[in-house]
Order: structure tokens, then sequence, then C-alpha cells
């Protein structure tokens, strides 16, 4: 189904450096999502040939709905990224300008590149003539810092070049992910500009995302933190609010490890890049927390008490030190049973803050 009549309502998963990789966009989809977006890809960096860059841009056949999100800032390398792209499966391209790494930042990528917003018009513009009908997506922040806002301009910049839809992620790059989003800035460019907007930052919940739609009256919104934390959202959002048990959620994290194995193969290099990242995902994973026992929430950029952690397996899910992490990639990836009481014992620095688990990144 095209893009832009698949996305009102939606809940996309958004662009993650080795967070949005294939086997977990294909579990995403499992669990509901509908709308999908691969990791960051330099478009520099395919005109180049590089190998591994060619491998973020590759669809999952069973994803409804996927985008290629490109980063640069030469109009006609977007251009050519972007033909590629569209060429190789992308139902729409999207231009990042919300990347706050330093890195990037100091080549005039990503946040650095949404100061220039005639330059970002100009690189619409260019990839808009050479996709013939796929449409391009930007995503901004809401400026560099809290002293030069300008995601109004960049916005309206991006729709001037022929952006079908413009991302936004509610913070500045300064902030990173620190403070807590802006929604009524969303709002802002929801009523400037006249194409979809979706917004971004702080959705865990299905009553976070409605809150936020009707805050800020944008056609869809975007996961990313959310997304990693609970990759069963996007099922929430169709069925409604679930407790997984601790069980259930292993069962997940387990289906994870099956699909990256088919992805990357069962060989021991293989083994290792699964190994790899299901360690860093289980840095998200542990931050889950459910309702609070007096109905209340938790939130994004708090830490939780473990009140609901009472069983061993759920402590152990909850433990975010790099040992546990270890082990138990190691039990799912050997597809053997996880006993709590076998797991290496916490470190004293785990044992003085074992009562709270951060939730916010």
């Amino acid at each position: 189904m095209p893009f832009l009549d698949l996305l009102p309502g939606s809940v996309v998963l958004g662009p993650m450096t080795k967070g949005s990789n294939l086997p977990y966009r294909r579990l995403c989809v499992e669990l509901g999502a509908r709308v999908t977006v691969g990791e960051m890809t330099v478009a520099r960096r395919l005109k180049q040939k590089h190998r591994s860059e060619f491998a973020l841009i590759r669809r999952a056949p069973e994803e409804p709905c996927f985008g290629v999100q490109l980063a640069g800032n030469n109009p006609d390398e977007m251009a050519w990224a972007a033909a590629l792209v569209a060429s190789r499966g992308a139902d729409f391209v999207d231009v990042n300008l919300g990347c706050p790494i330093d890195y990037f930042t100091s080549k005039g990528l990503g946040a650095a590149l949404a100061r220039q917003p005639k330059r970002v018009q100009r690189i619409v513009e260019e990839m808009v003539r050479a996709l013939g009908g796929v449409p391009v997506t930007v995503k901004i922040r809401l400026g560099w810092n809290s002293d030069h806002l300008n995601y109004l301009d960049v916005a309206k910049a991006a729709v001037d070049g022929g952006a079908a839809a413009v991302f936004v992620h509610g913070r500045t790059r300064d902030a990173r992910y620190r403070f807590a989003a802006d929604w009524d800035a969303v709002g802002e460019v929801v009523r400037a500009v006249p194409v979809p907007v979706i917004g971004n930052g702080d959705l865990l919940f299905p009553h976070d995302v409605e809150a936020a739609r009707q805050r800020s009256g944008c056609a869809a919104v975007m996961v990313a933190r959310g997304g990693l934390i609970k990759p069963w959202l996007f099922r929430e959002m169709t069925e409604g609010y679930r407790e997984l048990t601790a069980d259930d959620r292993l069962a997940i994290y387990q289906r994870y490890v099956a699909l990256a194995l088919e992805h990357w193969g069962d060989h021991d290099r293989a083994r290792a890049q699964v190994a790899d990242f299901t360690r860093w995902h289980f840095g998200f994973w542990c931050r889950y927390a459910p309702r609070r026992p007096d109905g209340s929430w938790p939130g994004m950029q708090e830490r939780e008490d473990l009140v609901f952690a009472v069983t061993p397996l759920e402590r152990l899910l909850a433990r975010q030190d790099q040992a546990a992490h270890a082990w138990l990639t190691d039990r799912l990836l050997a597809n053997e049973a996880v006993d709590p009481e076998a797991a290496p014992p916490p470190s004293d620095e785990e044992v003085d803050g074992r009562n709270s688990v951060q939730v916010a990144g």
C-alpha cells in the first residue's frame, strides 16, 4: 500500500542506527508495525559502493511499507542515492535532518544540515525530480539548540522543495534525549505546512500516543526508544495495553534471535554479530516497566521502581549490567532454558541500585 495512504493513524518504527536493523523490523511487523524505516544510510557511502551501507537499504519481503533514510548534503548525491534505494524497494525516502552525533554534524550532515533551509529545499527538489513519484520526506528536530529554533523554516523549506510529509522530533540537537519532547512545537508544524506531519518523542504506551495525537493534531506518530523497549507497542495500538509476563517477553526476545540468525546466518562469524546486536537490544529491553500498582504510568524520562519485579525472571530481565545481558544472550543463542538462579550474581553497585530501572535513554 502506498506510504501516504497507509500513514494516517500509523505508529511508525523510526530510523535508528543499529536499532532498526532488518530482523528487528521483521519482529515489529509481526507485532503489528505497518510503516518501518531502516537505519540511517549515508548517500556518499552508497556511491562509493560500501557493502555495509548497501546492507542497510535491504527490505524484508513482509514489510508493508518500508522507508530508507538518507544522510547527505550534496543534492546530486542525494538524488542519485534516492533513485537507487527506490529501485531496490523503498516506498518512501527520508532526509536525515536530525542526527545529533558529533561525527556526522561535523561533516555537515543531520542536524547540522538543518541549519541551512535553502540547501534543504534544493536537496529535496533534486530528490523529488529523481524519484518521479516516490514520496520524499524529511525528519527534523526543533533546531540546533534552544537559542536557535528554526523548525518552522526548515519544515516550510522542505515542503516548498516537494516533501510529501515531515517527521518532527520534538527536541533540539543540543537536548539530544535529555528532556521531554515538545508536542506543542510539533503542533505548530502541523498548522504551518499543508502535508502530513508525524510527531516523535517519549511514546511508550498507547495512551501516550493518543495524548500526543490530540495535543499536536499530527497525522501519525513515530517511535524510536519506545519501540526498542516495547516492540509489542504496535500491537497494543489495535488491541489495547497488555501487561506481558516475563515469559511472554522472553519469548519475544527469543523470536528476535531466531530472525537475526535467519538474516545473518548460523555460522561462527554471523552468530557473533547476532550476539552483539542482541546484547545491544537487551540494553533497551531491560528498561521495560509496566503500569504502576496505583494505576499511573512510567515515563520515558525517569527512573522506575522495580516493585513489579517479583519473580526471579522479572528481576533478571530488569538487570542493566552487561554480564546479565551477555548471559541471557548466550542462553538465547543456544536455545537453552533461562534459569535465573544460574545467572551471574549482580555486582555490588547493582545491588545498591536494584530497586529502580532506568526507563529513559
